[in-house]
C-alpha cells in the first residue's frame, strides 16, 4: 500500500509581512500532480492545515479546493488538527466528508476509531490523533490528573484497539523528544511539551507533523515530513519534499522522497551593496525570491532597503555585517516593524526605554509568557 505524508501546510501564513497564499497555491498544485503520478491509496495530512485558528477566507477556500482535488484523484485523505488549527473547524462536516473518503480528525472525546484500508496484503488500520495538550483531555477524562503532553498522549493511546498482527499507521501532531528543532520552534517547545518515541512502538509508521525540518526520530518509520514550503530563514538550506510510504507485508516499510520546487525560493545572500545590485548576480526568475540580504559595506547605504527592493521586490530582511556590527556583537537590521516578531518588537521597545538589551532572565520570562498566551489562543 502506498501512502503520501504531508504536514504543516500553514495555509494563510504570512512570513515577515508577506502573504504566502499564492506560493501555497502553487505548491499544492505541484503536490496534486505528484498524487496523480504516484496514485497512492491515501494521503496523510499531519496537522497545522491552517496557520491560525481563525484563518482568512482565502485560506479556507484553498484547503477546500485541495481536499476536493485530492478526493477526485481517487485516494483517501486522512487529516488531523495541529496546534495552529481550531479542532472544531477541522472537524466540521467530517461525517459528510467521509462519504468522499476524506477523514478529518474529530474533536478529541476520549476515543479514536481507526479507518481501515485494504490491499493484497490485507488490512491497514489508520488512526487519527489530533494535537493534544493536558487541557484537551479535561472534559473527557475529568478524573485523571494529566499535567504534560506525555501524559496526555499516553492516556489517548492507552487501550486503543491496535491489532499487533495487522499493519497500523498513526497520523499525529506532537513534538517527539529527541527531534531537532529550528530556532523559531524553540519558543513553542518546552520541557512539558515533549512525548517519548516509545509511546508509538505499536505502529508500523507514524506520520508526524509539528516540526518544519524533515527528519526521523529514532527509527526511520517515526518521521516528520516537514513543511512543503520554507517559512523562515532558518529553513533556507532545507530541501522540501513529500514523503512516500510503501507498506508491504507486516514489518516491511519503505520510504521515498519526492522533491518539491517552489515558485519563488526563500534564500539568504550577502555582499556589498554594489555586488548585490550587480545585474549578473540575479536572473529574471530569482530576483523575485524571498530574500534575507546581509550587506558587508563598512558604511550604511542610505535607504538601502528601498533601493534594493527596486530589484528584489520580495526582500524580507536586510542587515549589516561589518566592523561596527562585529564589535558590538550584533547584526544591525533594517526592517519594517510588521516584519518583526513580537519578541523582537518588545526588545526594540525595551532598548529604547532603557538604553540596554533584555537580559537572559527577562528574555526567558517573555518567551514563557508568549508561549502561554499562544496556547490560550489555540
Amino acid at each position: 500500500m502506498k501512502l503520501m505524508h504531508l504536514s504543516d501546510l500553514h495555509l494563510g501564513k504570512r512570513v515577515n509581512g508577506f502573504s504566502m497564499l499564492e506560493e501555497q497555491r502553487y505548491i499544492l498544485e505541484q503536490i496534486l500532480e505528484l498524487v496523480r503520478q504516484e496514485q497512492p491509496q491515501g494521503v496523510l495530512l499531519a496537522g497545522d492545515l491552517f496557520d491560525k485558528p481563525m484563518p482568512p477566507a482565502e485560506a479556507v477556500q484553498l484547503l477546500d479546493d485541495f481536499l476536493a482535488e485530492l478526493s477526485g484523484c481517487g485516494c483517501a485523505v486522512f487529516a488531523v488538527s495541529g496546534n495552529h488549527d481550531s479542532p472544531e473547524r477541522v472537524a466540521y462536516g467530517g461525517r459528510l466528508l467521509r462519504h468522499s473518503s476524506v477523514y478529518m480528525s474529530p474533536v478529541y472525546d476520549g476515543s479514536i476509531v481507526p479507518i481501515t484500508l485494504e490491499d493484497e496484503q490485507g488490512p491497514v488500520d489508520i488512526y487519527l490523533l489530533p494535537f493534544l495538550k493536558p487541557a484537551s483531555l479535561r472534559s473527557c477524562m475529568p478524573e485523571a490528573e494529566i499535567r504534560s503532553c506525555q501524559e496526555a498522549v499516553a492516556a489517548a493511546l492507552e487501550g486503543l484497539p491496535v491489532h499487533p498482527e495487522r499493519r497500523n499507521v498513526l497520523v499525529a501532531h506532537q513534538f517527539v523528544t529527541g527531534a531537532q528543532v529550528l530556532e523559531q520552534e524553540e519558543l513553542l517547545i518546552g520541557g512539558t511539551d515533549g512525548v517519548e518515541a516509545s509511546l508509538f512502538d505499536g505502529f508500523d509508521y507514524v506520520a508526524l507533523g509539528h516540526l518544519h525540518g524533515p527528519q526521523q526520530v529514532g527509527r526511520e518509520t517515526l518521521r516528520y515530513c516537514g513543511t512543503p514550503l520554507k517559512y523562515s530563514f532558518a529553513e533556507a538550506a532545507h530541501h522540501k519534499s513529500v514523503t512516500v510510504v510503501e507498506l508491504g507485508e507486516k514489518g516491511h516499510v519503505t520510504l521515498g522522497l519526492l522533491p518539491l520546487t517552489p515558485r519563488h525560493d526563500l534564500r539568504e545572500i550577502r555582499g556589498t551593496y554594489d555586488q548585490v545590485m550587480d545585474r549578473s548576480a540575479y536572473t529574471q526568475q530569482n530576483r523575485f525570491d524571498y530574500l534575507h540580504i546581509t550587506l558587508t559595506d563598512e558604511e550604511d547605504v542610505p535607504d538601502a532597503i528601498g533601493r534594493l527592493r527596486t530589484v528584489y521586490p520580495n526582500l524580507m530582511k536586510l542587515d549589516y555585517d561589518n566592523r561596527r556590527t562585529r564589535e558590538s556583537g550584533t547584526l544591525l537590521a533594517e526592517e519594517a516593524p510588521e516584519q518583526q516578531s513580537p519578541l523582537e518588537l518588545f526588545g526594540d521597545f525595551y532598548r529604547m526605554q532603557n538604553n540596554k538589551d533584555l537580559d537572559e532572565a527577562q528574555l526567558a520570562y517573555l518567551q514563557r509568557l508568549t508561549k502561554e498566551i499562544w496556547e490560550e489562543e489555540v
